[in-house]
């Protein structure tokens, strides 16, 4: 097995498997838990609960990579905003106040995050050395999406809340870029080995605003990654064939594809950077024939450079845990 940070650090021809929202709704002893604890924030907060959830994938399947059971909205919590998961609607924050925003400090900050911290570092003592320990935040776009309750839909941005210049955004992503930073330096201390950055609403943003909205504050974060050393792997999902520009002016160690990229065009235009994902988690819904054929694509197509198999976005709830089981030896076993 591989360790990922050495595959994103030095950018070798090596194999590693994990997924996106392995730990989650899918298995029977995480909705058993979550029953028992109906408050999600307070879930995540609770350190031994968030280890013990992180954990339950790796002693089902046999995979390289745990991440931390957390969430990317975490940090707006931290930063004031209330934060509740309405089911079958997803989150809701209370209204975003500048005045409340601007008086944050950065140690009240990771006071409030500190329980994510020592989830880590119990499950770091717990995970096996050679499993590497992936942690994450929401890149400063995706978190705008839900701080400033952009969304109008599923698939449309409220563009004249995206144009009211009393919003100073400029202002809100360069502050929210010095918390994430500290988001993911306290994570690595505690034990993580990985960060990924998800960017899950970068398909929303309008072409004239992807610069300032994506690829610049993405690229300030993997600035201050690869300062610290830290690996990190980028998900800008939605963006097509602007993988290639965020590629060039961002400069992760790792990009996670989404199911619109064609791996192929991925293999020949993204460059020197450790290539991850890509499956679409609706195939785990079909049949194992069809699975698997999708499945030898991916792996087809990376054979001659690093990768690592896992999917262009999370586990979907109704997901078999067996297929999980039988996608991973039919990874193992593939040649």
């Amino acid at each position: 097995m591989s360790n990922l940070k050495n595959i994103l650090l030095k950018k070798k021809i090596c194999k590693s498997v994990w997924f996106m929202r392995q730990a989650g709704r899918y298995l029977p002893e995480f909705r058993e838990l979550r029953l028992k604890n109906p408050n999600f924030i307070e879930l995540c907060l609770n350190s031994d609960l968030a280890s013990e959830i992180t954990l339950q994938p790796i002693k089902r399947f046999n995979l390289d990579s745990a991440i931390i059971f957390s969430d990317i909205l975490m940090v707006p919590y931290a930063l004031g905003q209330e934060v509740t998961f309405i089911k079958d609607e997803g989150p809701k924050l209370s209204e975003f106040r500048m005045d409340n925003f601007s008086r944050n400090n950065k140690l009240e900050f990771s006071k409030k995050l500190a329980p994510i911290y020592k989830a880590i570092e119990i499950t770091r003592s717990k995970l096996d050395k050679e499993k590497s320990l992936v942690c994450f935040i929401g890149a400063p776009w995706t978190l705008l999406v839900y701080m400033l309750n952009l969304k109008k839909n599923k698939n449309e941005i409220n563009l004249e809340k995206l144009e009211n210049k009393d919003l100073k955004f400029n202002l809100i992503i360069n502050k929210l870029i010095e918390y994430l930073c500290i988001h993911i330096q306290g994570q690595i201390n505690a034990g993580a080995d990985v960060v990924q950055i998800f960017d899950s609403w970068a398909g929303l943003i309008p072409d004239k605003s992807i610069q300032d909205f994506c690829y610049k504050p993405n690229a300030k974060i993997v600035e201050f990654c690869k300062k610290k050393q830290i690996a990190n792997i980028c998900f800008p999902k939605g963006i097509n064939k602007k993988f290639e520009n965020f590629h060039q002016m961002v400069k992760p160690d790792g990009l996670n594809l989404d199911p619109e990229i064609d791996p192929l065009w991925a293999r020949d235009k993204l460059i020197n950077v450790v290539l991850q994902g890509g499956l679409n988690p609706k195939v785990l819904l079909k049949s194992e024939e069809s699975l698997f054929n999708e499945a030898t694509k991916y792996l087809n197509a990376f054979k001659e450079i690093p990768y690592v198999f896992n999917l262009g976005h999370g586990l979907l709830p109704e997901t078999d845990p067996d297929k999980v089981n039988n996608l991973v030896k039919f990874y193992r076993n593939f040649k």
